[in-house]
């Protein structure tokens, strides 16, 4: 496939579409960036300026950074937005009113970190980090499985943040399921060893997420778009795998889908990547082809050099890009650190006016503009 879009190919990337009643002004969608510009967890006046910018430069659907559920263990930094409380939900209806005004569309990405949480941790310190056995990523006994109690918890918070999510204004929600964090954990054999019904092989692994993605459901009603984000690779380990064919993806989608998914959101490095050998369709291709259900893909658009050492953005695998979205591998894409440093990259691509692109800096991740 072409690196450079045909004339007026780009266009593919600006069609409406649709999520249930939700409708989106163009295929673009801002990636969940954790960035940490919220202290005490209640995102600012700055954090709504900074994604109603992305909004109102062409970006039809903002995916929030993530965005902590209520549980003492659930983040690792003082300056982590909160899901919860008076102050921290007052600031996201802000964000929320600030990017609809912009013209844009906006879901949260409920988060808990797990065992990505190190002893000490802010906020509240004196939290052991909590996972489904205990387990670091690493596969080191770290702190007590989590008791049944906790895990029942836990869900009830994921329904309660998406209760919120919509009283709030939002116009769907995200459950951050991939990367290693705690959804992800109790996928992953490495980390849940559970012999309990939170356990097992890969289906019965999946019950944490189901009973989340239920109590979302529930809570929200039938109408209210739910995604769900998941991957192979974890932030400790890029070569990491939850299946390793077509079959086990399906069997690992199924109850995710049965329990109220209306969008997954297929996390690669490399969006370009096949999944499985004999097919040239990504992790997105193969999860839409499964599922029938809409799909993101994501995996640095934009970008020319790989996921750790991207510094310059141009157009790079576009032309591919919009050849397999015009073929039906999936339906929306995902920008992510392009997009910090140049908001108006869409209506630059738009205009075709590549030229006036601004070079990615990983300086910008420390920035908010």
């Amino acid at each position: 496939m072409s690196n450079q879009p045909k004339t007026n190919q780009a266009e593919a990337l600006f069609q409406p579409f649709s999520i249930g009643p939700l409708q989106l002004a163009n295929r673009l969608v801002m990636a969940p960036m954790t960035r940490g510009f919220s202290p005490q967890g209640v995102p600012g006046e700055d954090v709504a300026a900074y994604y109603a910018r992305r909004a109102r430069h062409g970006t039809g659907l903002i995916i929030t950074e993530g965005t902590l559920i209520n549980d003492p263990a659930a983040g690792s930094g003082a300056t982590l937005p909160s899901f919860y409380g008076e102050a921290a939900l007052a600031g996201w209806r802000n964000v929320a009113r600030a990017v609809h005004e912009a013209g844009g569309r906006i879901m949260p990405q409920l988060w808990h970190v797990g065992m990505a949480r190190k002893a000490g941790d802010s906020p509240n310190p004196e939290e052991p980090p909590v996972g489904p056995s205990g387990l670091s990523l690493d596969g080191e006994q770290v702190t007590e499985p989590l008791s049944t109690a906790r895990i029942e918890a836990l869900i009830e918070a994921y329904g309660q943040a998406a209760a919120d999510a919509k009283a709030a204004g939002f116009d769907g929600i995200e459950l951050h399921g991939a990367h290693g964090y705690l959804i992800d954990q109790f996928f992953w054999e490495k980390t849940n060893r559970r012999t309990d019904e939170y356990g097992g092989d890969l289906v019965k692994r999946t019950r944490f997420a189901v009973e989340a993605i239920k109590a979302a459901r529930r809570a929200v009603g039938p109408d209210f778009p739910i995604g769900f984000r998941f991957s192979q690779w974890k932030m400790s380990d890029y070569e990491a795998k939850l299946v390793n064919t077509p079959a086990e993806l399906e069997a690992f989608l199924t109850p995710l889908t049965e329990a109220g998914v209306d969008l997954f959101h297929a996390s690669t490095r490399r969006y370009w990547e096949p999944e499985f050998e004999g097919s040239s369709l990504n992790l997105a291709g193969w999860t839409k082809k499964i599922t029938g259900k809409p799909v993101i893909t994501v995996g640095s658009v934009g970008l020319d050099a790989e996921f750790t050492g991207a510094r310059t953005a141009d157009t790079s695998g576009i032309g591919g890009l919009v050849d397999r979205l015009e073929a039906g591998e999936f339906d929306l894409v995902a920008i992510g650190r392009v997009l910090i440093s140049d908001p108006e990259w869409p209506e630059k691509i738009r205009r075709g006016e590549t030229d006036r692109l601004l070079p990615y800096r990983a300086e910008d991740l420390g920035r908010l503009v």
